[in-house]
C-alpha cells in the first residue's frame, strides 16, 4: 500500500523531468536555428542549416512565409513543399513556438518545437526541429522496471519479515492459548515459557501464577473438606455414642452421667461453632454480613476478650497483658463483630503458644487510624506459610493444625471483618519467637463507612 503510491509519484516526477529536458534541448535548438536566419540574410543559409542538421542527423524542416516546407533533414513523412496546418500558422504569425507531437510512417514518435523567424518585424518562415521520443520512453521504461522490480523486492522482503515477525509474536501466544485450555481442563501444573521482559512475558507470568493460584487453591480446598469431615466427624461421634450411652443407661453414677453430659455438651458447642465459621466465612465472601453499626469503644471490646480468654491462658499458664491508651477514640462499627475479631486472633495465640505470654495493646498513629496489636511468643509462622494465612482452605502445618484444632477458617473470617470496617490487618513472624499481627481501624470517618456499608 505505501510502494503503490510512491513509485507512481516518482514514475510521474522522473517523467515530468525528462519531458522538460527534451523540451528545453529542442527549443534552444530550434531558438538557435531561427536566430541563425534571422541574423544572416543570405540565400545560403537555409541550405547550410540544413546541411548541418543532416550531418548531426537532427530531424528538421524549414518553412517559408506561406507555410510551405523548403528545407528539410533526416525526417521521413515529410516532404519539400508540404504545407503546416492553419492552427501551426497562425501561432507563428503571432510570434509564438509551435509544439506538436509527429508520428512518422515508421511509427517513430517524436516531440517537435517550431521557432517563428521574422526580417524587419515581417514574418519570414519557421524552423521546426523534433526530438525522438524512443530515447524518453526508453528510459522511462527502465525506470517503471526498475520501480516495480524494487517494488516486487520491497514487498517480498517485508512479506517474509512479517511471516517471521508474527510467528515470534504468535507463537508464546498459541502456547499461552493450550497452557489456558489445559488449566482450564483442570492441568494446573502446566507452565508457559517466559522468554521476554515485555507485554508478552509479563501475559505468560500472569498465567503462571494463576495456575499457581489455582493449584494451591484445589489443594487447600481438597485439604479443608477433609478437615471438615473430620471436625465433624469428631464431635458427631461423641455426641451418639455418649447419647447412646445416657438412653441405655450404661453409666455407674451421677457423677459420670453429668461428665458424658459435659463431653455431649462441649462437643455441641464445638460443632455449633463450626458451623457458625463456615457461615461466616460464606456470608463475608458473598458480601452479606449486616454490620449492626455504632459508636464503639474498643477498650470495652478488648476487655472483655481478656476476660473471656483469660482462662484458657491461665490453663495453659500463660501471662495474658492488656495495653490500652487513655484517649484511645471511638470507633464506628459493629461492637460485637469487633469483639468477634479480636476473640478469634487472641484464642488463635493462645492455641498455638505453649509458654510464655499473649499482649494485646492500643496505639494511635498519625491521628489517622486506631492500632491494635496482638503478639504472643508462640511457635511463629514459616516464611513460605505467611503470605497465606488469610486465605481460605489455608491451614498452617498441616498436621500441627490438627494436634492443635481449629478449623483454619479463623484469619479467613478475621479478615474479611476488618476490611468490612475499612481496616487493614498484617502479620509478621519469626518461627521459634512468635506473632505479631497489626490490625489498623480508621479513626473518625463515619461518612465515608456509611458509603463503604
Amino acid at each position: 500500500m505505501v510502494l503503490l503510491p510512491l513509485g507512481f509519484v516518482i514514475n510521474q516526477i522522473l517523467s515530468g523531468f525528462f519531458h522538460q529536458q527534451l523540451e528545453e534541448e529542442t527549443s534552444q535548438l530550434s531558438s538557435h536555428y531561427a536566430s541563425l536566419i534571422e541574423n544572416n540574410q543570405d540565400d545560403m543559409i537555409v541550405p547550410m542549416i540544413q546541411r548541418m542538421a543532416e550531418l548531426s542527423q537532427i530531424p528538421m524542416y524549414i518553412t517559408n512565409a506561406e507555410g510551405e516546407v523548403i528545407a528539410l533533414a533526416h525526417l521521413a513523412g515529410v516532404e519539400e513543399g508540404q504545407l503546416i496546418t492553419q492552427e501551426e500558422m497562425t501561432e507563428l504569425l503571432a510570434g509564438r513556438t509551435v509544439e506538436s507531437l509527429y508520428e512518422d510512417p515508421e511509427g517513430q514518435s517524436y516531440y517537435a518545437i517550431g521557432t517563428p523567424f521574422f526580417s524587419e518585424n515581417s514574418f519570414e518562415g519557421s524552423v521546426f526541429v523534433l526530438s525522438t521520443m524512443e530515447g524518453l520512453e526508453q528510459s522511462l521504461l527502465q525506470v517503471r522496471n526498475l520501480l516495480l522490480l524494487s517494488g516486487a523486492g520491497a514487498f517480498f522482503l517485508a512479506l517474509g519479515f512479517t511471516i517471521v515477525v508474527s510467528k515470534k509474536l504468535s507463537t508464546p501466544l498459541l502456547q499461552m492459548e493450550k497452557a489456558t485450555r489445559k488449566i482450564a481442563k483442570g492441568e494446573w501444573e502446566t507452565t508457559v515459557p517466559q522468554n521476554s521482559g515485555d507485554e508478552i512475558g509479563s501475559l505468560a507470568n500472569a498465567i503462571n501464577e494463576l495456575a499457581s493460584d489455582l493449584k494451591r487453591y484445589r489443594d487447600t480446598r481438597r485439604e479443608f473438606f477433609a478437615n471438615i469431615s473430620h471436625e465433624l466427624k469428631t464431635p458427631i461421634t461423641y455426641l451418639n455414642g455418649y447419647s447412646k450411652v445416657l438412653k441405655e443407661g450404661l453409666y455407674q453414677t451421677e457423677k459420670e452421667k453429668n461428665e458424658y453430659l459435659d463431653i455431649i455438651q462441649g462437643e455441641s458447642q464445638r460443632l455449633s461453632q463450626l458451623i457458625n465459621d463456615i457461615s461466616d466465612l460464606s456470608q463475608a465472601e458473598e458480601g452479606k454480613i449486616s454490620l449492626e453499626l455504632e459508636w464503639v469503644d474498643l477498650s470495652e471490646v478488648l476487655e472483655g476478650v481478656i476476660r473471656k480468654t483469660a482462662l484458657k491462658a491461665k490453663v495453659k499458664g500463660l501471662d495474658i497483658h492488656l495495653k490500652i491508651d487513655n484517649h484511645l477514640p471511638l470507633i464506628y462499627g459493629d461492637g460485637l463483630r469487633l469483639e468477634q475479631i479480636f476473640l478469634n486472633l487472641v484464642e488463635n495465640a493462645i492455641r498455638y503458644t505453649d509458654k510464655g505470654f499473649i499482649s494485646l495493646s492500643t496505639l494511635k498513629s498519625d491521628k489517622q487510624n486506631v492500632i491494635i496489636q496482638v503478639e504472643d511468643s508462640g511457635k511463629g509462622i514459616s516464611k513460605k506459610d505467611l503470605p497465606y494465612i488469610f486465605d481460605r482452605f489455608y491451614r498452617v502445618e498441616k498436621s500441627r493444625a490438627r494436634q492443635y484444632g481449629g478449623t483454619g477458617l479463623g484469619l479467613a473470617i478475621v479478615k474479611n471483618l476488618v476490611e468490612l470496617h475499612n481496616g487493614n490487618i498484617e502479620v509478621s513472624s519469626q518461627l521459634g519467637k512468635g506473632t505479631v499481627i497489626i490490625v489498623a481501624f480508621p479513626i473518625n470517618r463515619r461518612e465515608k463507612r456509611d458509603e463503604g456499608f
